[in-house]
């Protein structure tokens, strides 16, 4: 069990010293040595754990994942309203403590990646699978069933290309801006009395 649990704490380290290094130096920057070298460890050890530089670009992309997931997961079993649960997605997609960089860097290099790793591609499908079931789940308590789908393709479609202007080094729209961008989406596309007053956290 012992020797079990360093090899995933030592897997842990290397995919989170990858997501360093993709959010200084985008994908094409991003080589064996250089997260061994973060990691503090040979490119032997990388080697070891992961098959190759797709392989470890599958698992960084995942382990960029993994606290969003977590975080909507956490607040669904709290959200008391439809429309609270459609906040919180967008909220952990464009809030402050994500919507940043050098987390765009980052995620637009791996999205960059995905049309010739068909892994890549595949936890990009999954990951917007999530978001849509996510986002379904308020939505089609306040809208008929295909309107609730147009809007949450609508409201993906927002965060996609707002997270592209970010990755691109776009300082113009701000995590703030971002979140009233997507409020003004919400009160246009839901019923009046079903949208809640947002306050800027």
């Amino acid at each position: 069990m012992a020797l079990t649990k360093i090899r995933d704490i030592r897997r842990l380290e290397l995919r989170r010293a990858a997501v360093a290094v993709m959010q200084r130096e985008g994908a094409a920057g991003t080589t064996l040595e250089k997260v061994a070298q973060e990691a503090g460890a040979s490119k032997g050890i990388v080697l070891h754990y992961f098959r190759n530089k797709q392989h470890l670009f599958e698992e960084a992309m995942r382990e960029a994942n993994a606290g969003l997931r977590e975080h909507v997961a956490s607040k669904l079993k709290t959200a008391d309203t439809p429309f609270q649960r459609i906040w919180v997605v967008i909220e952990a997609n464009l809030g402050e403590q994500v919507y940043k960089q050098p987390n765009g860097h980052a995620w637009l290099s791996l999205c960059a990646e995905a049309p010739r790793e068909p892994q890549l591609a595949r936890l990009q499908k999954a990951f917007h699978a999530r978001m849509h079931s996510n986002l379904m789940s308020g939505l089609v308590l306040l809208l008929p069933r295909q309107q609730a789908e147009l809007t949450a393709l609508s409201i993906s479609a927002l965060i996609d290309g707002l997270w592209v202007r970010l990755g691109i080094g776009d300082q113009t729209v701000s995590s703030a801006t971002a979140l009233k961008l997507a409020y003004a989406m919400l009160e246009n596309a839901l019923p009046k009395d079903a949208v809640e007053t947002f306050t800027e956290s």
